[in-house]
């Protein structure tokens, strides 16, 4: 199972909307084939390792990551496939919550005389596998929020200089984490002042994020590295509801999806915006900022996980920090993470903090 765990991770942001599952096929003891989800969605994990394996299934134990499929759509489903492939043990590390499984994959291997062992290694699972089962839990992606800062939380100087605050080993690890979500999310205002592509650098032939932007009117520039690439790589604009069609005619026409999304306080719903992502099939969203954007995630509590570059250096208080104001009045207000991991990452350090430890 640790093994088909390592695979599914392979199509961490490459999978969605479907789930990043692995499949190690087992017979006599050795491994006689493996597979995961391809990019896009299709074919599935069980699906790849059984083509892989042909007759040699027969008799054989799948180790899957999460419950095989029970529902036709575009292929026919995983638990039919492996009955018919005569796999007889099937280990299932989590559950599908998705209600067209929900059990019900489980349910065909019984019945169909497969012995099914359910829970082995569940946790690792649904911790890769968190942004899907989010999708059917919560109504809404699963958020990593990434910041980059001085020791005394800036991200810019008064004049508004930035780069490079954090060295190059953090920047390329930033890239490995944005080629681990579906997405990746910032605000109009950073948008405006950074004028960032978003892309991917350094990763190989994988398919790109979607790049996400909040902006309630959309005041964007046109002229941008993100609406010029937007043809090659998609940008979906998320915009407050009530917005006159006019205004986001030029940004469709480079090649922009709009995404409407419910206005609350004079700013996005950041609840309702993650919810119109979610529909749209994202499972992972990794937002770059601003600091406005940032604060109102943490606020309305929102972020699962917080990667941290701290840099040994310090600006001062006339800089720009890392977040806005949230409006707290008391710490008992202030919103609580667990440090999960932290680590050097050449000169800065990186730590990763999640909600619930």
């Amino acid at each position: 199972m640790a093994h088909a765990l390592a695979l599914g991770r392979r199509s961490m942001g490459q999978a969605w909307p479907n789930p990043a599952v692995g499949c190690v096929l087992v017979r006599d003891g050795r491994v006689v084939a493996r597979g995961w989800t391809a990019p896009g969605g299709r074919p599935h994990a069980e699906a790849a390792a059984l083509a892989a394996a042909g007759e040699t299934a027969r008799g054989a134990t799948a180790y899957v990551t999460l419950e095989p499929c029970a529902h036709h759509g575009q292929t026919p489903p995983c638990a039919e496939a492996l009955v018919a492939a005569g796999v007889s043990r099937v280990v299932i590390a989590a559950p599908d919550p998705d209600p067209r499984v929900a059990g019900k994959g489980a349910a065909i291997l019984r019945a169909a005389g497969v012995e099914v062992v359910e829970g082995v290694r569940r946790a690792e699972a649904e911790l890769d596998l968190a942004g899907f089962l989010s999708r059917f839990t919560t109504g809404r992606p699963w958020l990593t929020l990434k910041l980059a800062a001085t020791l005394d939380g800036r991200i810019a100087t008064a004049t508004g200089e930035s780069k490079w605050i954090t060295g190059p080993r953090a920047r390329a690890e930033v890239q490995a984490l944005r080629a681990r979500h579906d997405a990746v999310m910032v605000g109009g205002g950073t948008a405006r002042a950074d004028d960032p592509r978003l892309t991917l650098r350094g990763m190989g032939e994988r398919r790109a994020p979607v790049r996400v932007v909040l902006s309630r009117r959309l005041d964007l520039p046109v002229e941008s590295e993100l609406m010029r690439t937007a043809r090659g790589i998609p940008v979906w604009l998320v915009h407050g509801a009530g917005l006159r069609e006019a205004a986001g005619a030029p940004f469709a026409a480079a090649g922009a999806e709009l995404v409407e999304a419910p206005v609350a306080g004079g700013q996005i719903d950041p609840a309702g915006a993650l919810e119109a992502l979610a529909a749209r099939g994202l499972t992972r969203v990794f937002c770059e900022g601003g600091g406005g954007l940032a604060a109102s995630l943490l606020g309305a509590g929102l972020v699962d996980e917080l990667v941290l570059f701290t840099a040994g250096l310090a600006i001062g208080a006339e800089g720009t920090p890392a977040l806005a104001a949230m409006g707290l009045g008391a710490l008992a207000e202030a919103p609580r993470l667990a440090l999960v991991e932290s680590r050097a990452v050449g000169a800065d350090v990186m730590s990763v903090w999640r909600r619930g430890g």
